[in-house]
């Protein structure tokens, strides 16, 4: 089951010439889950993977720069006849805010649900949760996890035939969780082994929810609106400095960390420095490049630079 995020906008409030404002696409197997919608985002699919047929929209918080692209491709999908629902999701005041945006854009004939969400809830979903978590921003705001249920332990194909088994079907069986001729999986099979982690902090301050929900993700997508020698204003607006992000994913050990909303007054390059001295596995993202995270036994997330994988040649870009 292939799992990636798109980086479709990072920069922060702001627009620059190479950056959107904020926008990610997770892509799991069919699903196509898009967390923020800046002004934009539409476009900015456009030019990359192109207008996907979105499963549902996560929105971490109300401020402009995160949901002011969501009427226009709402538009966009009701002009392209879409009919299958779709559902929003954000913290307090979702609802008001985007029936507001629409009663000015217009109608949609699709089934639209808006879904305000508490701290803490699991949404259960094939294979995989999503679970929104307070973080520490101004006003009502929401960190993600997406976590993936445990999977079955490797197969000993070995041990079944010594338990009298027949190579072909039964072993599939087995895979599956049946018991074959009174062979159960547990004769037959290792360990489970854990999920994918995937986190979004959307925009916050360091705060203990955000580590705790970091633990040991494959990936951390962080804010790094500031460099360190802006600390002072980081904290008076609610955001994070690339250090205090680097610290963080270090003490949460996560497999790698990805800086975005990242602000034209700090070149990338400073803050990309500042990161990986403390946390050397620190990427920064452009627009339309993408993480892909296979599983633990296959390797660890790797960065893939746009452009090379739209020349087909989806060579990493590691840390």
């Amino acid at each position: 089951m292939d799992l990636s995020i798109l980086f479709a906008g990072t920069a922060a409030s702001v627009p620059t010439a190479r950056r959107g404002l904020p926008a990610l696409l997770v892509r799991r197997g069919g699903d196509r889950i898009l967390f923020d919608c800046g002004e934009g985002t539409q476009r900015q699919l456009m030019q990359s993977v192109g207008l996907t047929e979105l499963t549902e929209i996560f929105i971490t918080h109300l401020h402009a720069d995160h949901w002011l692209g969501l009427p226009g491709l709402l538009k966009t999908f009701d002009l392209r006849g879409r009919e299958r629902p779709l559902q929003v999701h954000g913290p307090r005041g979702l609802s008001a805010l985007v029936a507001l945006a629409m009663r000015a854009a217009g109608r949609v004939s699709f089934e639209l649900d808006l879904i305000e969400l508490e701290a803490g809830e699991e949404l259960e979903r094939d294979g995989y949760r999503i679970a929104p978590f307070a973080v520490a921003h101004r006003g009502s705001a929401f960190g993600y996890a997406l976590f993936e249920d445990e999977r079955p332990g490797v197969f000993d194909p070995a041990a079944a035939v010594r338990l009298g088994l027949t190579p072909g079907p039964e072993f599939g069986r087995l895979q599956r969780g049946e018991t074959v001729d009174t062979v159960t999986p547990d004769q037959v099979l290792g360990p489970d082994r854990p999920g994918r982690k995937l986190v979004i902090s959307g925009d916050t301050m360091p705060c203990e929810s955000l580590a705790i929900a970091a633990h040991r993700a494959e990936l951390l997508v962080h804010e790094a609106t500031f460099a360190e020698e802006d600390r002072a204003r980081a904290a008076e607006t609610g955001h994070s400095t690339a250090a205090q992000a680097a610290t963080l994913a270090r003490d949460a050990e996560v497999g790698l960390l990805a800086l975005t909303h990242l602000s034209a007054r700090h070149p990338a390059a400073v803050l990309r420095d500042e990161a990986r001295t403390i946390f050397p596995a620190t990427v920064l993202p452009r627009d339309f490049d993408q993480v892909e995270i296979p599983f633990a036994e296959r390797g660890r997330p790797e960065l893939v630079r746009f452009d090379a994988a739209r020349a087909g040649g989806l060579e990493p870009c590691r840390p």
